[in-house]
C-alpha cells in the first residue's frame, strides 16, 4: 500500500506542474502517466477521471493556502496585522501559481468534489478564524462573517484584476497589497 501512496503522490505532482505549465487543458490522464513514468492506464486505479484529478489537485493548493493563512493569522502582534497579513499571504499564495489559483477557483460544476469541498472549507475556516479573533479583541469592527467575506473577495478580486493586468492599467492604479492593507485599515476604524 505504501508505493499505491506513493504513485498518486507522484501523480497529483505532476498533474501540478502540468496545471502550472499550461493550465487545466494541459492535464491529461495519458500525459500524466506518462510523466510520472507509468503505464497510461495507472492514473484511472487512482482517479476516476481528469476532473477527480485536477480536484485534487485544487484540493492540495488550497490546504496549502489554509496553512498559509493559519501560520499568517498565528503571528505575535494584534488582530488587524494578523488578518492584513493572512490576506497579503492569500495574494503571494496566487502570485506564485497562478494557473493552480484559477483552477482552485473555476467553474466544477454541480457534482461536488468531497476533498475539494473539506479543502475549500478548512481555507475559509482559516481566514475567518482570524478575521473572528480580530474583531474579538476590538482591532476590526464588523460582524465576523461579513468582515472575512469582504476579505476574502477585495484579496481575490484584487488578484484576478492583477493576474489579467486590469490591476496596472494606470501609473496610479494601486496594487493589490496597497487595496488590502486599505481595506483593513478602513475596517480597522
Amino acid at each position: 500500500m505504501p508505493e499505491e501512496r506513493g504513485t498518486r503522490g507522484r501523480l497529483i505532482e505532476v498533474a501540478a506542474e502540468l496545471v502550472d505549465e499550461g493550465g487545466p487543458a494541459a492535464v491529461t490522464l495519458r500525459e500524466v502517466g506518462a510523466r510520472a513514468g507509468v503505464s497510461h492506464n495507472t492514473p484511472y486505479r487512482h482517479f476516476t477521471d481528469k476532473r477527480d484529478l485536477l480536484a485534487v489537485v485544487a484540493a492540495g493548493a488550497l490546504r496549502d493556502l489554509a496553512a498559509r493563512l493559519r501560520a499568517a493569522c498565528a503571528a505575535r502582534c494584534d488582530g488587524a496585522e494578523r488578518v492584513q497579513r493572512a490576506a497579503l499571504s492569500y495574494l503571494e499564495w496566487a502570485a506564485e501559481h497562478p494557473a493552480r489559483f484559477k483552477l482552485v477557483f473555476g467553474a466544477w460544476g454541480p457534482e461536488p468534489h468531497d476533498e475539494l469541498g473539506a479543502a475549500a472549507c478548512a481555507a475559509t475556516d482559516a481566514m475567518h478564524a482570524c478575521v473572528a479573533a480580530a474583531i474579538e479583541d476590538g482591532s476590526l469592527v464588523g460582524e465576523p462573517e461579513r468582515v472575512s467575506a469582504m476579505v476574502w473577495a477585495l484579496g481575490h478580486g484584487a488578484v484576478d484584476l492583477a493576474l489579467s493586468g486590469h490591476l496596472a492599467k494606470r501609473p496610479t492604479s494601486p496594487t493589490a497589497e496597497e487595496l488590502v492593507r486599505e481595506l483593513i485599515d478602513r475596517l480597522s476604524g
